[in-house]
Parts: structure tokens; sequence; C-alpha cells
């Protein structure tokens, strides 16, 4: 019976103990989220999604942006308009999810081993969807009129990639056309010019 006790006391000392560490982890992740801007979920204690997270005409804390106009009517051409953020496992999912395209290239780490590319790499469609979030900043209320795209290069999970678009050429009646690529560390990964169409934001949404 004292050997039984023993081990029962042990085995409450160790739980305890357990308890505590765990607690400690989970409070030192909150505090790391905290530091980043990061908003633990109620539900579980995890970090929200950038889907959680998003509001209309906001950045997330994890992008950057730069453009060197900040009204339509400065809009000229040599402008340019910028947006970096971290290609994601989330990014991928949530990309596959929405657009249907399972290929396991992007998907299935062990498959994408013994293509060409010798691992996974993330949809093409989505790193080219940075080139619309440069856009975005574009001051005004922006129309994609047009998008021409070159793959050149493969972006994989975790790179942290850069798309760049400077006005080339001014069309008239608000339109302009400009180059578009995407860079990751440097070497471009997708090349290409769009066209797009400046209006008036609605007056809801002027100063």
């Amino acid at each position: 019976m004292s050997s039984e006790s023993d081990r029962s006391a042990l085995l409450d000392t160790w739980t305890e103990t357990s308890s505590h560490v765990f607690e400690s982890v989970v409070a030192a992740n909150r505090a790391a989220f905290a530091a980043f801007g990061v908003e633990p979920s109620e539900q579980d204690g995890s970090a929200a999604t950038p889907t959680d997270r998003i509001e209309p005409d906001e950045d997330l804390p994890e992008w950057h942006t730069e453009q060197t106009a900040e009204t339509r009517e400065e809009l000229s051409v040599g402008d340019r308009f910028e947006f970096t953020k971290t290609i994601t496992e989330g990014d991928v999912k949530r990309f596959a999810a929405a657009s249907g395209d399972t290929n396991p290239l992007h998907l299935d780490g062990e498959f994408a081993s013994e293509t060409r590319f010798r691992g996974r790499i993330a949809h093409g469609t989505l790193v080219s969807g940075l080139i619309s979030a440069a856009l975005a900043r574009v001051p005004g209320m922006v129309i994609y009129l047009s998008q021409d795209l070159e793959f050149h290069g493969p972006v994989r999970i975790d790179d942290r990639v850069t798309a760049e678009c400077e006005i080339v050429e001014d069309l008239g009646n608000n339109q302009y056309r400009l180059s578009t690529r995407v860079l990751n560390e440097g070497d471009v990964a997708i090349d290409g010019e769009a066209v797009i169409m400046v209006d008036e934001l609605p007056e809801t949404l002027q100063d």
C-alpha cells in the first residue's frame, strides 16, 4: 500500500507540475502574439487568422506597403506602388479551398519532392494576386481592365515576396498602363503589365 501511495503522490506532483508548465507556455505564446500585434483567439488560445483580423482599407502589421502618390490627382508616369507579404501555409490552403485548385504540387510534399521543383510551391495565381494588392494602394477606386503575366520562377511557402507596380503610360480618361512584377529575394518570379482605371472614391469614403 505504501508503494501504491507513493506512486499516487508522485503522479499528482507530476500532473500539477505539467499543468504549470503548460500554462506558462500558453502565457508565453500569448505574450509573443501580443508583441507582434496578433490577437489570440478566445476559443482556443491560438493566433487569430488573417481573415479574422482583416478590415476594409486597413493593413495587417505583417504586411509592408509603399506608394509615391497620395491622391488621385497626383497620379503620373513614374509613380510606384509596392506590397510585401510572406506566403504562408495558411495562404496556400485557403487559396486551394477558395479556388478549387488542389494540384498536389501545392499541397502534397511527398509528391512535390519528385517534381522539377523538388518541393511544394505556392499557386502562381495566388502569388500574382499580390499585384492586385499593390494596385489597391493606388489612390482612388481602382478598376482592373487587363493584366498580362509571365511566370519566371516558383515561390515557396514562407518566402517573403514583393509586388512592384509602376505607371509607365497615362492613357487618358483616368486610365493608366503599369509595369507589374513580383520579386522573390530580388529575383523576378512574375513579370507583366496591367491597365487600370482610377475612379473617384464614393463620397462616403472621401475625407
